[in-house]
């Protein structure tokens, strides 16, 4: 008889979510200012992840920094004014098994921040409508694209450092 190997399967539990800092800052109310053009609004993502002491956990956090700006009468030169500044640190603590060792960093900068954003979303969504704004649903962020972009980054730098 031919034995099988059973493939492991990834396991991953949340042991806890939180909000690490928190920054939301209305320029619109505290300036006085008057606008009715729709806001052109920038967001930022940055990841992290590391190893806890414990066996198979990690923390990961997504800080995400939001600057919502639009064309105001005392714009000079076409320049937006800011109307609200949001900036938010938000994490988790998993437990991650299963996951070979060579395969830990994509599945902590993948899986791990696609399973704590919508939770962010409905932060944001809830801190820009206490705010005095409407509230900003965030587009989904396709965690893959964005670590394949970051790795390509890093071997391009790393090529051009050795290069010189």
């Amino acid at each position: 008889m031919a034995e099988q190997k059973q493939a492991i399967q990834p396991n991953t539990k949340v042991l806890a979510q939180f909000i690490r800092d928190l920054s939301f800052e209305n320029i619109l109310a505290q300036k006085g200012l008057d606008t009715n053009t729709p806001p052109d609004i920038k967001v930022l993502v940055n990841l992290d992840a590391k190893k806890r002491k414990s066996e198979n956990q990690y923390e990961v956090l997504i800080k995400l920094s939001v600057v919502s700006s639009a064309k105001t009468e005392d714009s000079n030169d076409g320049e937006n004014s800011k109307l609200f500044i949001l900036e938010i640190e938000y994490g988790g603590i998993f437990e991650v098994t299963g996951v070979p060792e060579d395969q830990i960093h994509p599945y902590l900068m993948i899986e791990c921040p696609r399973i704590l954003f919508p939770y962010l979303r409905r932060i944001v969504g809830d801190v820009t409508r206490d705010g005095g704004f409407p509230p900003l649903n965030l587009e989904q962020i396709n965690f893959l694209a964005l670590y394949q972009k970051e790795i390509a980054r890093r071997q391009a730098e790393a090529e051009k450092a050795t290069k010189n």
